[in-house]
């Protein structure tokens, strides 16, 4: 838990209750701390509670699986600030999809992730729940898809939705007999609503070969199935050519429902109603479907293959009435879908500000329509643009993490405005637990020219390494800091630790000062005293004896160590090139003053 920097203050009620329970809490540099407090009306002491609970702003940067997103985003989001503005449009457009496909693929990496702990976490299927429309915004906004590869798309993102399919799959499988399991059938007609026709047919040969009598039956299902056919924007089909060859395929479906040819098996059946788009046999399979766009994307496949971009919200309204209970009031997320299928990405991002958690996708998803030029960005009454405010929420959530501060530098170099302003004051609350971090604080704020911020961190560092009796730290930091006065402090200690024990710590440090002893007229008389004693040791007497005397008449010496200077300097009165006598009136008249 963080050090919090000011002192607690406790709310009370109006009520004044004797010994009634209230909240208190103190803001911390990213969170908030709440704790019981106790009031008396009678004035005497109460006892406190023990617990002391920590509240934080964006808990999902404590997720192990988001973190992975936010780093690997970080290299994308890095990555499109690259991309010269001055390049033609068209030569863009090729750069902003690449990025829009990096983006998915990083969403999806995490969401397969968070589906794998979801059967046994809540709060993990809750944070991928937050995600599933995050696929396609960056896809509808930036791709702008063709008739005929929607649905695929659509599809890939519906299967990604409803993973559990395959684990259900799997048990069924691994069952002694499959066809008899009672999710055989779910799992069969799952793989359908999601278009995995290969799938749902090696699954329903375990069926026919219980059922031998049925087996052609089996098999013209079978066949039905393999001849679905799926728009492959690769392949040489025109558009046209893929409808005609689908409306065939669903005539001879619709013969097959007319022949009553699967009448003596209610599943074969309701699978066949479900290839020709039959809505009503789909909404019998609400718990499969799970959810309204499900549905919606299992109508497409079935019923309208070819549908257009420009057409999507259409078909997104009328299913999610048909999907929702009359009573049922909308969540949050079926609104953000809903403005996503009409391309309305204002209105994606106000609805994704007020009902996520965490600024990660309304940052990222702006910051890219603001490249390629989709955004029409207003200027905020405080004067920066939405873009620039949602990157710079996100980056200050990220500074209260412990490691993931170091990603936000980058997101506050790229907002022109105020990006700057939130990183001198982020900085400055970066907990300096290691003498390691505070470095990499420093080489960050000396890439940008923060000199306020270093000497700052400096003057911490510094402090920090005096209560710990570490001088040679402490003053190395204060050094660095260019802090005359900590430095003067700093020095005197040393001068106390060599009268008491006779001998210099960090020598490494005070023979290699430099330049650095003119900082202060204290750290000059520290550097130039123990470079007394290395000539002494030297046996180098004349030029001990030289600087002994000026140091005795510089006046640099404290007060309190002129007895020690004299002396150091009685070995050395018979060096005759030094004039001891006015060196040592000298130091007598000041003694005595």
């Amino acid at each position: 838990m963080e050090e919090v920097d000011v002192e607690p203050t406790t709310t009370v009620s109006t009520a004044r209750a004797l010994n009634q329970k209230h909240l208190g809490f103190v803001w911390g540099p990213g969170d908030i701390l709440v704790y019981e407090t106790i009031y008396k009306a009678s004035g005497g002491s109460a006892g406190g509670c023990p617990f002391v609970h920590e509240v934080r702003k964006d808990e999902d940067i404590y997720s192990p699986i988001l973190r992975k997103l936010f780093n690997e985003s970080h290299h994308i989001f890095v990555g499109l600030q690259r991309i010269r503005e001055d390049l033609p449009s068209k030569n863009k457009k090729p750069q902003f999809v690449s990025i829009s496909k990096n983006y998915r693929s990083v969403i999806r990496a995490c969401m397969e992730e968070l589906q794998q702990v979801a059967v046994s976490t809540q709060d993990a299927a809750l944070a991928t729940q937050t995600f599933i429309f995050s696929i396609p915004c960056f896809f509808f906004f930036v791709c702008d898809p063709p008739a005929g590869s929607l649905v695929l798309h659509l599809l890939d993102w519906v299967r990604l939705h409803k993973a559990d399919v395959d684990e259900k799959a799997r048990e069924v499988l691994a069952s002694e007999s499959p066809a008899e399991h009672q999710a055989y059938w779910d799992v069969v007609i799952s793989y359908v609503l999601q278009g995995r026709m290969d799938e749902a047919r090696q699954v329903l040969v375990k069926q026919a070969a219980l059922q031998p009598a049925a087996r052609a039956m089996f098999k013209l299902l079978d066949n039905l199935l393999m001849k679905m056919p799926i728009f492959n924007p690769g392949e040489t089909q025109t558009l046209t050519e893929f409808d005609v060859k689908w409306r065939h395929w669903r005539e001879e479906v619709d013969r097959c429902l007319q022949d009553q040819s699967f009448a003596s098996n209610p599943h074969l059946e309701d699978i066949c109603k479900i290839l020709v788009g039959d809505e009503d046999v789909l909404l019998e399979h609400k718990e499969l479907l799970s959810t309204w766009y499900h549905f919606l994307v299992t109508r497409l496949l079935f019923s309208h293959p070819t549908v257009k971009p420009t057409e999507l919200h259409y078909y997104a309204q009328s299913s999610m009435h048909m999907f929702l209970d009359t009573r049922s009031v909308p969540e949050p997320l079926d609104s953000i879908l809903l403005a996503a299928f009409e391309f309305d990405i204002h209105q994606v991002i106000k609805d994704c500000s007020i009902a996520l958690n965490n600024w990660w996708f309304v940052g990222h998803l702006t910051d890219l329509l603001d490249h390629c030029k989709l955004l029409q960005s207003h200027n905020l009454h405080f004067g920066s643009n939405l873009r620039e405010f949602l990157l710079l929420e996100y980056a200050s959530g990220l500074f209260t993490h412990h490691s993931l501060w170091q990603l936000a530098v980058d997101y506050f170099d790229h907002c022109p405005e105020f990006g700057r302003v939130y990183l001198e004051l982020q900085i400055e609350r970066v907990p300096l637990d290691t003498e390691r971090k505070a470095l990499k604080v420093i080489r960050i704020c000396e890439q940008r020219q923060m000199t306020e911020q270093v000497r700052s961190i400096c003057k911490i560092m510094a402090k920090k390494a005096l209560r710990n009796n570490r001088l040679g730290s402490a003053l190395s930091w204060s050094i660095r800091a260019k802090d005359a006065a900590f430095a003067t402090l700093i020095s005197e200690r040393f001068l106390q630790d060599y009268c008491a024990k006779g001998t210099f710590s960090d020598l490494d440090l005070i023979d290699n000062l430099g330049p650095a002893m003119l900082l202060s007229d204290r750290l000059t008389f520290l550097g130039k005293y123990r470079e007394f004693h290395r000539l002494y040791g030297e046996k180098r007497f004349s030029d001990a004896a030289k600087l002994l005397l000026s140091l005795m008449t510089a006046k640099i010496a404290p007060r309190s160590f002129w007895m020690t200077l004299l002396t150091d300097a009685l070995p050395l009165l018979e060096q005759k090139e030094v004039n001891w006598p006015t060196a040592l009136t000298s130091i007598l008249d000041l003694t005595l003053k």
